[in-house]
């Protein structure tokens, strides 16, 4: 049991009150740079090096917002978004991609992804895109 006034109880009740970002890139120096950003900036961040290690945890519940890379080792982002919107979960999605394309954007925009960025991302609009993303799904 966590007793109030503890660090334990601190640090539950400060994540709590996070907006919760999940994001999901191959590259492990994209991924620490965007959990470092985020949570810099006020986020909780829970990170996955695969479209199958999110598939494989349990309903991610309380995401406020996904961050998908487009092209994983496993499977494309708009595939994985696919996949959880066919399992119930609609929070808001954010595509980014090293590989720009009209036709990612247009099929990312009918799976229902609110914003393609493309990389390197710029610190200040990812966090813009993120802040917006979750308001609106408010």
């Amino acid at each position: 049991m966590i007793q109030l006034g503890s660090p334990c109880a601190h640090a539950v009740i400060s994540s709590a009150s996070k907006p919760v970002v999940y994001v999901v890139d191959d590259d492990a120096g994209v991924l620490g740079s965007l959990r470092f950003l985020l949570e810099a900036d006020g986020f909780a961040v829970r990170t996955f090096r695969s479209g199958a290690a999110l598939l494989n945890t349990a309903l991610p519940v309380g995401a406020n917002c996904f961050v998908i890379d487009y092209k994983l080792s496993d499977i494309n982002g708009i595939d994985l978004i696919g996949r959880l919107r066919s399992r119930g979960v609609d929070a808001p999605a954010i595509l980014i991609t090293g590989y720009p394309d009209p036709n990612i954007s247009a099929r990312a925009a009918s799976a229902g992804v609110r914003q393609v960025l493309n990389k390197p991302l710029l610190d200040e609009s990812l966090i813009k895109h993120i802040r917006a993303a979750i308001q609106d799904d408010v």
